[in-house]
C-alpha cells in the first residue's frame, strides 16, 4: 500500500511501541483505505493490531459477509455500539494473552448472535504466525480449520 512503512520488529513490543509512535487512529486509517476500491461483500479478517480496521469495516461498512478476528477484539462502542444483523462473526485468541483481549472477546461474544468465540490454551499472543517465538502448531492448526469451516459457510 503507497505511504506504508515496511518495518520489520524483533518483538511485539517493539512492534506495539512503533503503532504508538505513528499513532494508533493512523494505522486503522491505513487499513481502512486498503478496502476502498474492494467490493463490499467481503469477509473481513485481521491479526493482532490489524483485527482493528476487520472490525471496524465489518460492523460498519454495508454487505459485510462475515468477521475472522485473531488475537485482539475490540469493545463494540468503538466503532458505533452495535453488530450489523446477519454478519456472521468468529474470534481467536488464547485465554491468557494478556495483548489479545480475552475479556472484550468473551463480551463481544456474547452480545454477537451466533458469534463463535474460541480461546485456545496457552498464553501467548501470535500463536498461529509461525515467524515468531509465539508460534503454537497445535494451536493454529485448530484455529485454521475453524477458519476454513467459517469461510466454506459463509
Amino acid at each position: 500500500m503507497a505511504g506504508c512503512e515496511a518495518d520489520a520488529f524483533t518483538g511485539l513490543d517493539d512492534g506495539v511501541g512503533h503503532a504508538k509512535q505513528v499513532g494508533f487512529g493512523k494505522i486503522l486509517e491505513r487499513g481502512l483505505l486498503v478496502a476502498e476500491d474492494l467490493p463490499t461483500d467481503l469477509v473481513y479478517a485481521g491479526f493482532s493490531l490489524g483485527a482493528m480496521a476487520a472490525q471496524k469495516l465489518a460492523q460498519t461498512r454495508p454487505g459485510a459477509k462475515g468477521a475472522l478476528l485473531r488475537h485482539s477484539t475490540f469493545p463494540l462502542e468503538e466503532f458505533g455500539g452495535s453488530w450489523p444483523r446477519g454478519v456472521p462473526l468468529q474470534i481467536h485468541t488464547m485465554e491468557g494473552d494478556d495483548w489479545g483481549d480475552v475479556d472484550v472477546a468473551r463480551q463481544v461474544g456474547e452480545t454477537v448472535e451466533g458469534a463463535e468465540v474460541f480461546l485456545y490454551p496457552g498464553n501467548r499472543h501470535l500463536f498461529a504466525d509461525n515467524s515468531v517465538g509465539d508460534y503454537d502448531e497445535g494451536a493454529a492448526m485448530l484455529m485454521k480449520e475453524r477458519v476454513l469451516g467459517f469461510l466454506a459457510a459463509v
